[in-house]
């Protein structure tokens, strides 16, 4: 019913939105309104000195993203403990550094933990960040289509997946494998049209969570001076994860070395989708990742556990989308199932669809296009006891076509001969078949 054109990737279609969130925190100008306590923001300040040797009030800013009024309060309180001095100024900024006390201070804290960067925001604003921020989406079946048009889809497949987007909840996709569960998946990010703003980092009893990813969130290019610089405009983020799933990846991960915490994939979901594709195909098996998740699903909260034993919760506010082409009464029970609201069955796709495949198939890879030859492809690969047109058969057999021109180094042609010999590598043929065949 489905099928991705181009590529493996997921092609952006819409430009990056530049409507302002509706959390939008302004810069903290007190101590007080940063909502951390003051010991963190302090041994981020000396971590700095101890790795710059000597820095500013604007420099210092712009490394841990708190408001110069704020530094210089604190800068004062660290002189007057003998913890800095001052090398120089510079109108009212200051050129300082350690003293030897504070060089001992801050070796004994960078010992502790590393982490030199944005200051974290209080596990409560995130709370707070993360409820205000969740999706609201506003669709039918055109503005579906729309954002969904470079794959051919059926109204009934539109109509099924409709309901599941408004209800941002969990989507449960599955049904015979190369029907486009996937590529579906990956291209429902495209229904968003607004921006989050997702913190550098979160503080839990003192401790920091590393929360921000580049790999995936994707920053918007906004200047805002008004906006507090410890959090980050964003691109709702899409995580996708396949057969690498553990259960570690779920949980809090502490680095020995930096002496941080980072965040697990949920959390960095957050305000987002997250795919687990092939489900049950895990390392980490179908029923230990419904157990984990029974209840964030139901209830939109998680809770994690620091190193120590310190339990809180997180929001888990995101789509889950659960793929697989395996029957769904044998990864689940009806307890677990029940709270996957929407189950949407991808199926194989019909001759008309099969044929519009083809067409945009052939379109995009530069090959002759000749309905005749649709009508023959079809032919082929309903034989040898296949009785089924899956949405990924375009594609790659036109790849295969284009390899064998390349290797016989003549133009790509859609001859029968050619087709043939691309349906033989692409398909399996019995065994049995085989050896008859060649007298074995």
């Amino acid at each position: 019913m489905i099928q991705q054109l181009a590529h493996n990737g997921v092609t952006e279609r819409s430009a990056p939105a530049t409507r302002r969130p509706s959390f939008w925190p302004s810069v903290p100008n007190r101590l007080a309104d940063l909502r951390i306590p003051k010991s963190v923001v302090v041994d981020l300040i000396l971590r700095h000195l101890h790795l710059d040797g000597m820095t500013s009030l604007e420099v210092t800013s712009r490394t841990i993203r708190v408001s110069i009024p704020i530094l210089d309060l604190l800068f004062r309180e660290l002189r007057q403990q003998h913890l800095v001095e001052v090398k120089g100024a510079v109108g009212e900024d200051y050129a300082f550094i350690l003293t030897n006390a504070g060089r001992d201070l801050a070796t004994e804290r960078f010992r502790v933990c590393r982490y030199v960067g944005p200051a974290p925001v209080s596990i409560r604003d995130y709370h707070l960040a993360t409820k205000a921020q969740a999706a609201s989406v506003d669709i039918d079946r055109n503005i579906l289509r729309d954002a969904l048009s470079d794959l051919v889809l059926s109204d009934h497949m539109l109509d099924q997946l409709g309901p599941a987007v408004v209800a941002q909840r969990s989507l449960f996709l599955y049904g015979p494998s190369g029907n486009g569960k996937t590529s579906l998946a990956e291209r429902l990010l495209r229904i968003y049209r607004d921006s989050i703003l997702i913190p550098h980092a979160v503080e839990v009893d003192g401790k920091i969570i590393v929360l921000y990813d580049p790999v995936v969130h994707q920053p918007i290019d906004r200047e805002d001076p008004e906006l507090d610089p410890r959090w980050m405009p964003c691109k709702r983020p899409f995580i996708m994860v396949g057969g690498e799933l553990v259960a570690s990846m779920l949980e809090l991960h502490y680095d020995e070395a930096g002496g941080v915490f980072a965040a697990p994939m949920q959390m960095k979901a957050n305000n987002g989708i997250f795919l687990i594709d092939d489900f049950g195909r895990q390392v980490l098996s179908p029923r230990e990742l419904l157990n984990r998740w029974i209840v964030p699903l139901d209830r939109r909260v998680d809770y994690l556990t620091l190193s120590y034993g310190i339990k809180f919760q997180i929001p888990f506010e995101m789509m889950v989308v659960f793929s697989t082409n395996l029957n769904p009464d044998d990864l689940a029970d009806a307890t677990f199932l029940r709270r996957i609201q929407n189950k949407v069955f991808v199926e194989p796709v019909d001759v008309g669809t099969f044929n519009e495949i083809w067409r945009r198939v052939a379109i995009i890879k530069k090959l002759p296009y000749d309905p005749e030859i649709v009508d023959y492809v079809r032919s082929l690969v309903l034989s040898d006891g296949r009785s089924e047109l899956r949405a990924c058969y375009p594609l790659d057999l036109c790849n295969i076509i284009i390899s064998i021109s390349e290797y016989e180094k003549r133009p790509p042609q859609m001859t029968k001969a050619d087709l043939q010999r691309a349906v033989n590598l692409y398909f399996t043929q019995s065994y049995q078949k085989n050896t008859m065949d060649h007298g074995w």
